[in-house]
């Protein structure tokens, strides 16, 4: 093959890809919101009031804890005033001091209770939740895939979540590129009438980036 028909076989070969890649489509960019959609999910509201239930229930449990606790503390107060008491019999102080110092063992048992208790009970509800967002998370990306593919689009950001420098990576984008409000639409079409009504910010899970289910850790006075 001479010099000049391989030059001519070049042109044509550059000619032909700078005609391929004129073709293809530009890219159409489309964006949503993540974090809005999975708190307007129906199933995240459906956790949320699960959580919400049991969060109760620990909280009841833990205050009957405590309860008893506060309890053994006026008990062991009892003892130590007729362990004091002047006209208490020497074997009648000695007897107290001793049914005292076991009340404070009891009482240390019990707040060494509660702290276990409320540990096991923050780090379940936590791990319940954890679990059912990664769930959640992959569900909706699905379905805004769906619903963007439909929509002719080659990419799809999400907006909610911010930069590494604490600020939103999106700086600007056309409003109507949005489809966060039809893909809320598109996971909640489905919706059992008897699920629970959106709450303004769910107690366990604000949002889908953090949270954690929260109980109050009353003391055991003494």
């Amino acid at each position: 093959m001479t010099k000049s028909i391989q030059s001519v076989l070049a042109l044509a070969a550059f000619v032909a890809a700078g005609f391929t890649l004129q073709a293809q489509p530009a890219p159409k960019i489309l964006f949503m919101d993540m974090e809005k959609i999975f708190d307007s999910h129906y199933k995240t509201q459906e956790q949320t009031a699960k959580l919400k239930s049991d969060e109760q229930k620990a909280q009841e449990q833990l205050d009957v804890i405590v309860k008893e606790g506060t309890a053994m503390v006026t008990e062991f107060k009892d003892l130590q005033d007729k362990a004091k008491n002047p006209t208490a019999t020497a074997e009648a102080k000695a007897k107290a001091e001793a049914d005292a110092a076991k009340k404070l063992d009891e009482i240390r048992q019990k707040q060494s209770e509660r702290d276990s208790f409320l540990q096991k009970t923050r780090e379940t509800l936590q791990q319940r939740f954890q679990t059912f967002k990664s769930l959640m998370l992959d569900d909706i990306s699905h379905i805004a895939m769906d619903v963007a593919k439909r929509k002719g689009a080659t990419i799809l950001i999400d907006k909610s979540g911010p930069s590494m420098i604490g600020v939103s990576n999106i700086i600007y984008y056309d409003p109507s590129l949005d489809i966060t409000d039809e893909v809320i639409a598109e996971i909640n079409k489905d919706r059992p009438a008897s699920s629970p009504a959106a709450t303004a910010a769910p107690a366990a899970a604000p949002a889908a980036g953090s949270g954690a289910p929260t109980i109050t850790v009353p003391s055991i006075k003494n």
